[in-house]
């Protein structure tokens, strides 16, 4: 059997406190701190710890040349032990998963930090409602006592600046202020078919395409993308709209068609709460519509470039911004969030390891008729218009 090491992996030494009752009762705090040393890879989801004698044995390993097994035992044993951790790869059947999804980061033209980010930031089965509520974290109030008060809301204004005029007939302006991030959604209202198409189709729809060379096709969209490759998908996931069943279905961007995917969740609702990591005040949304990015599409121009994750992720931005601007001017209320399990949403797609991933998650439809869950809206352009007679 021969192996490898990993190409691509970061080593963390961190230290955690523990109680030493011997420095206690010596006088001291009770308070040790225990070194460790985690690896994080680019094709593994979660840390691993290994000893110091093991990581430097790690590193002078080559990434690049197949190596036979050591003769001696405890060097068989510690290789053993790294392909169990799937730190060392090899060509042993038993080892196949591993190596494949190693090889799959090699083959994907990703900047080597971005996907330890990206494969390190994913979520899979996070609660993040219940961890602030678990942590007291979820008001302003509860911050300011945990963390003291923020940073300035904006910077010290410059001697001698210029004062600009305003405009306030400005109807760009009114619809941009009348834009808040809806946590209260009316779950006794559909969505009319017809107007979700045409929020699709302001945001999302080719409105032009150019074939530069054979098989190599450019789109036009009403968001911009970086080196025009639009690598971003939209998978939407219905709970009420007229006229369409509720479930999963894929957006194509030149067709303007909703495809059903073959695999629905057996239970939407737990799906729902679940891809949201647990922020319940999104679920009830009429419509929830996940990015995903066909990284390939990005990385086939930007190859192994330190910018082409956040070009993306600026994709993802523009996409948003879009939707909720788009919602807003049909009367609907929108959001889009980051906390999101990403594996979820990567086993209810079937999007392949590395060559697609979800970013975010927006979402739209009618606003409730009460604020049950706080929403932010300091110019009072949603709600005091909602409760007028």
């Amino acid at each position: 059997m021969r192996f490898r090491r990993c190409r691509t992996l970061f080593v963390e030494p961190v230290e955690r406190p523990a109680f030493a009752l011997a420095d206690l009762m010596a006088g001291g705090t009770g308070v040790t701190f225990e070194q460790r040393l985690q690896v994080r890879t680019a094709h593994l989801p979660s840390a691993c710890e290994i000893d110091a004698d093991s990581c430097a044995w790690l590193l002078a390993c080559s990434a690049e040349h197949w190596q036979p097994m050591p003769e001696d035992a405890a060097c068989r044993r510690r290789v053993l032990a790294l392909l169990q951790q799937g730190l060392l790869v090899s060509e042993d059947p038993a080892h196949a998963e591993a190596c494949a999804a190693e090889q799959r980061v090699r083959d994907s033209h990703w900047w080597p930090l971005s996907a330890l980010h990206y494969q390190q930031s994913c979520w899979d089965g996070v609660d993040s409602s219940a961890d602030m509520q678990r942590q007291q974290l979820v008001t302003a109030r509860d911050l300011v006592r945990s963390f003291g008060n923020p940073p300035p809301e904006a910077p010290p204004r410059q001697p001698g600046a210029l004062a600009l005029p305003r405009c306030d007939d400005d109807p760009m302006q009114e619809l941009l202020q009348a834009r808040a991030t809806c946590r209260n959604f009316d779950a006794t209202r559909a969505l009319p078919l017809p107007l979700l198409a045409r929020l699709l189709q302001q945001v999302l729809m080719a409105q032009a395409q150019v074939e530069t060379d054979p098989d190599v096709r450019f789109l036009k969209k009403n968001v911009p993308s970086a080196g025009s490759l639009h690598p971003l998908e939209a998978y939407l996931m219905v709970r009420d709209v007229q006229g369409l069943a509720p479930g999963l279905y894929h957006y194509h961007a030149v067709a303007h068609e909703l495809a059903p995917l073959p695999v629905q969740p057996d239970d939407p609702a737990g799906f729902r709460l679940r891809l949201l990591a647990g922020q319940h005040w999104f679920a009830d949304a009429h419509v929830l519509l996940v990015l995903v990015c066909r990284f390939e599409r990005t990385f086939w121009k930007y190859r192994n470039h330190a910018k082409a994750y956040r070009a993306v992720m600026l994709d993802a931005g523009h996409i948003s911004q879009a939707f909720y601007s788009a919602a807003t001017a049909q009367g609907l209320g929108a959001f889009v969030t980051a906390a999101i399990n990403e594996a979820e949403a990567a086993r209810a797609l079937a999007l392949q390891p590395m060559a697609e991933g979800a970013l975010a998650v927006c979402g739209f439809g009618w606003r409730a008729a009460t604020m049950q869950t706080s929403e932010m809206d300091p110019a009072g352009r949603v709600w005091p218009a909602r409760i007028t007679p």
